[in-house]
């Protein structure tokens, strides 16, 4: 059984930090920090390969077992519901899956809400659990401009500072869930690189000790 530890890590500025955490845990790559465009990086001695990947694929590349463990975000753990073991917060990558509508905007609930969203499937049951009759709008693009040009009344997405909102005269109305970076791991692969896969999650579970969830 090939022992080497896959490792997927989201392209970015997050993936540059999570990197950081995965080396003070142990867990260095010295190579990933060279100037290139590689996307594969190895530490033979340690038994570790990381890779880039787009932050939206990392969950998939786990769950399909080409990567052991990866980083992924919540919204995605939430929205696609991969079937992997979630080890960790690591309270790194902090926003807010929020509702946001024109500040003008007043509901309506004898009509039906007309909400757009790349997060179909959050939007669908946090709505379903306020028993709130909806039309869901998928968009892939910038979605603040659907209320603005009438597609819908409101918008479900990823709040960081609530400047984007801000300069298109939305507000946020209510959070719907705090959003943050997660450790993951493929079920198979933890069967049989748990020692080393727990290794890896008290190394960044020391980490993120005293850091405020």
């Amino acid at each position: 059984m090939n022992k080497t530890l896959n490792i997927a890590l989201p392209k970015g500025r997050l993936g540059d930090k999570v990197y950081a955490m995965f080396a003070r845990a142990g867990f260095e790559c010295p190579d990933i920090l060279e100037e290139n465009r590689k996307l594969v990086f190895e530490n033979a001695a340690l038994g570790l390969r990381y890779f880039w990947v787009k932050p939206s694929d990392v969950a998939v590349y786990v769950e399909r077992g080409a990567a052991d463990v990866g980083v992924a975000g919540k919204d995605i753990l939430l929205e696609y519901a991969p079937d992997v073991y979630e080890m960790l917060d690591l309270k790194v990558g902090k926003c807010r899956m929020c509702v946001a509508a024109p500040t003008d905007f007043r509901d309506d609930r004898r009509r039906t809400l007309r909400v757009a969203t790349k997060f179909t499937n959050i939007a669908a049951g946090y709505y379903a659990s306020l028993g709130r009759d909806i039309d869901i709008i998928h968009l892939n693009g910038s979605v603040e401009i659907a209320p603005i040009l009438g597609l819908s009344d409101v918008i479900v997405d990823i709040v960081e500072t609530g400047r984007t909102l801000r300069e298109n005269h939305l507000e946020v109305r209510e959070t719907v869930v705090p959003i943050s970076a997660r450790l993951i791991a493929n079920k198979a692969s933890y069967e049989f690189k748990r020692e080393k896969i727990d290794a890896l999650r008290a190394g960044l579970a020391r980490g993120t000790e005293g850091t405020e969830a």
